[in-house]
């Protein structure tokens, strides 16, 4: 199994618009006759759990339970490229593989119940849509449950992520978010939001202004001040940039893959990556 890192938002898409990236985790599973053995390499090895709490786990076992599937044992084996805690979408990657395995694990072809069980467990679906499809990807939700629609991004698009050493916990930066906004605010964002669709898919030159924000970025700068420092420079500069998810990741989107000189990235470490346009991929041995 292979699944994408992705980066959300995207400026005022809050929990709406996702985008899958080129950095990829490996999942290896398979039925083994009983019990539950677990390996970890890479990002998160040492850190994460290797139990029944393991996010992959958890999430392999909600689609068996939901495909009445009674699994005996599992071997699992994580290789892990995405960074954690940074805004790129590493749980959403782990849910997506588990949803995945546990189809796979029991003969079922994967159906439109996927996307809802991934999202079930960050109740949004931007980072899992975009890790399922590829591409860029407008998720909603209804009382009917979650949904998402594939668009192709723009080929000329670059995206640059500037990432910091430090984490940050989407919990955390959710608690920041008021419970109300200014209606101009919302409008703002409305605006931007649609705005950003066309921008991303067919005309990168709006991206500047399509990036901006009112409605979640600004209340969450007091998590990550370096973060708000450096999409203020970088869009100073002229470069469509916005923080990436939940933080503290930026994502940039320089019109010729390169970001402006002058601007002070010490701090963060910069990844050139390409996106993403298949989503998760499995292969059967």
């Amino acid at each position: 199994m292979r699944v994408p890192a992705s980066t959300a938002n995207l400026g005022s898409g809050f929990d709406t618009l996702g985008m899958a990236l080129a950095l990829h985790d490996e999942v290896e599973f398979a039925v083994a006759g009983s019990g539950l053995r677990i390996q970890v390499e890479g990002q998160g090895s040492g850190e994460v759990p290797t139990d029944e709490r393991h996010l992959v786990v958890r999430a392999l076992r909600g689609a068996c339970e939901h495909l009445g599937y009674d699994l005996p044992g599992l071997e699992l084996r994580c290789r892990n490229r995405i960074p954690h805690s940074r805004g790129l979408g590493s749980s959403a990657a782990a849910i997506v593989s588990g949803v995945l395995a546990g189809y796979a694990l029991a003969g079922a072809e994967p159906d439109d119940a996927v996307l809802g069980i991934a999202a079930g467990f960050e109740k949004h679906a931007d980072n899992a849509a975009a890790c399922l499809f590829g591409g860029l990807a407008i998720a909603w939700s209804g009382d009917d449950g979650f949904h998402a629609t594939r668009l192709e991004p723009h080929p000329s698009l670059a995206p640059v992520l500037l990432v910091p050493e430090s984490t940050s916990s989407t919990e955390a930066a959710r608690g920041l978010l008021p419970a109300q906004v200014p209606h101009a605010d919302a409008a703002f964002a409305a605006c931007r939001a649609a705005l950003a669709v066309h921008a991303l898919s067919q005309e990168p030159s709006l991206l500047l202004t399509a990036l901006d924000d009112r409605l979640h970025q600004p209340y969450r700068r007091a998590a990550y001040p370096a973060t708000g420092e450096l999409v203020d420079a970088l869009r100073a500069a002229g470069a469509p940039a916005a923080v990436s998810g939940a933080g503290p990741t930026v994502l940039a989107l320089p019109g010729n893959g390169e970001l402006p000189d002058g601007v002070d990235t010490s701090g963060f470490t910069t990844h050139r990556l390409d996106i993403d346009r298949t989503g998760a991929t499995l292969r059967r041995l």
